[in-house]
């Protein structure tokens, strides 16, 4: 069989093999390429021959990448990289921007933070399209498998490579009914501790500060209901004893009509933007860190005052 030219292999094969090792599958691979799934096929196909290597394999549904797959897609992700930062203008004009970023984020940054950049990329930069996807726990892994270009949450990861610009500090607060017993505070630990709480599991993947703060010292609370995400807690604990934790500023903006009281274990966290070395330099990220850090002191949430 003849072997095609190397040279033939362009790099929206090379964006195509790399869409497909990243969502393991040929069909939301050309979803997200905008391109029929066939197209898709040809070029694997072509880049088989290429290669001298089946890149992928089908098991239980997905397409699973060999580890020849693994090496090529490691490589091809730092060209295409390389390309798009060299084929950005050295004077960035927003305005005539075009692209994709990818954000990664869960409920309280979609519901407090995306809306404010979401707002400030429309109105300067129109042209870019911006992808938010589910951080889960896995955020920093998603950056380092770029699969998406910044993370927006908190942070604890001490390894190198990562970049990290602080947004604003959090604490956690106790959501209830107004008629709550404890609704007038303030709480101490042993009554907080007593109370029929509603825990966020953030499915499984986070564990809340505060959570660790009280299985560190010791403590264990009542849990009388487990709930995968902080999406309509204020819903569920109006007309209830239930007592949700959750940080302050999500409090403030889902907890209207409940009774919102200090939570009495010391657990503040960072919430920060994160990104890589791989797009550090790169003139559209420099200036979207900028745009997310002025929409985020736009919407006034450093202090919280419009929260």
């Amino acid at each position: 069989m003849r072997i095609p030219d190397l040279l033939s292999v362009d790099f929206a094969a090379l964006d195509a093999l790399c869409r497909v090792h990243a969502q393991g599958s040929f069909t939301r691979a050309a979803q997200a390429l905008g391109v029929n799934q066939s197209a898709v096929s040809y070029t694997v196909e072509k880049l088989r021959r290429v290669f001298a290597d089946p890149l992928f394999v089908k098991e239980a549904g997905r397409q699973v990448p060999t580890p020849r797959c693994d090496a090529i897609v490691a490589r091809a992700r730092t060209l295409l990289e390389d390309y798009r930062d060299m084929a950005m203008p050295e004077l960035f004009d927003p305005a005539q921007a075009r692209g994709e970023i990818v954000i990664a984020c869960n409920y309280y940054e979609r519901l407090l933070v995306i809306p404010a950049v979401a707002s400030r990329l429309r109105r300067e930069a129109p042209g870019i399209v911006l992808n938010i996807v589910n951080s889960s726990s896995d955020g920093p892994q998603k950056l380092l498998d770029r699969e998406a270009d910044f993370l927006l949450g908190p942070f604890q990861r001490p390894e190198s490579g990562f970049y990290f610009d602080e947004l604003f500090s959090e604490e956690y607060v106790c959501l209830m009914d107004r008629d709550h017993p404890a609704a007038a505070g303030p709480l101490d630990l042993e009554t907080y501790l007593a109370l029929e709480h509603v825990l966020i599991t953030y499915g499984g993947g986070w564990r809340s500060r505060f959570l660790m703060e009280i299985e560190n010292s010791g403590h264990r609370f009542a849990i009388a209901m487990k709930v995968p995400s902080p999406a309509g807690i204020g819903h569920l604990v109006a007309g209830t004893r239930l007592v949700a934790t959750v940080p302050a500023r999500l409090a403030r903006r889902i907890g209207a009509g409940q009774a919102i009281v200090p939570c009495p274990v010391p657990a503040p966290f960072r919430l920060g933007l994160v990104w890589t070395a791989r797009t550090n330099l790169s003139p559209l990220h420099r200036w979207l860190r900028g745009a997310i850090l002025s929409a985020i002191d736009e919407a006034g949430l450093r202090d919280g005052a419009r929260t």
